[in-house]
């Protein structure tokens, strides 16, 4: 058995986190739970990271992380609508792969909140710092147009909304997506 370094263990324990966060949100989720999945104690993973919190926390971050290179990756050497339609289909794609991301996106704007109501705003202030990095990475392959920067964002959050209600890609309330940001349903759940 090859025994894993600390930051492989690290990148385990993330990886179970989305799983585990995006299933049963941030209070219905036990260290217990991610522990058992990574196949670590519960004491490792707190010599791993200081608590749920910082748990949830790189989880939720990784998460924006890993759209921002899905994006920067699709547009390269794009600009535009090439650019625009190369991100569009690159985020669909994500989402229907891997639909744990989209549900612990989820999740991260429901815990943000919650935070932000108890009074703490640091895990609010780093998920925003994380939205502003994810906003220009968008932002400059569609020319930094503030209009379109905005209008392609929220684009993916309809059709966040949308694949988390769980629309079929047949259903009329994609009919007004540009064809490149519908869900295609290729992908059985």
């Amino acid at each position: 058995m090859v025994r894993m370094s600390a930051e492989e263990r690290r990148e385990s324990v993330v990886a179970a986190a989305i799983a585990e966060f995006a299933q049963r949100g941030y209070f219905g989720t036990s260290t217990e739970a991610i522990a058992r999945r990574v196949g670590v104690s519960q004491p490792y993973l707190f010599r791993l990271f200081p608590g749920k919190k910082a748990i949830f926390a790189a989880a939720s971050l990784r998460c924006i992380e890993d759209t921002c290179r899905v994006f920067e990756e699709a547009a390269d050497g794009l600009e535009g609508e090439e650019a625009l339609h190369a991100m569009a289909q690159a985020y669909v794609r994500l989402i229907e792969v891997h639909p744990e991301r989209l549900q612990m996106q989820m999740q991260t704007y429901i815990a943000v909140a919650a935070a932000e109501a108890e009074g703490d705003h640091e895990f609010g202030e780093a998920v925003r710092a994380g939205w502003m990095k994810l906003w220009e990475t968008v932002h400059v392959p569609l020319g930094a147009d503030v209009n379109e920067t905005t209008t392609f964002l929220a684009y993916g959050m309809l059709v966040n909304t949308l694949a988390a209600m769980g629309f079929p890609p047949e259903h009329q309330v994609w009919q007004g997506m540009y064809p490149t940001a519908r869900i295609t349903g290729r992908l059985e759940k």
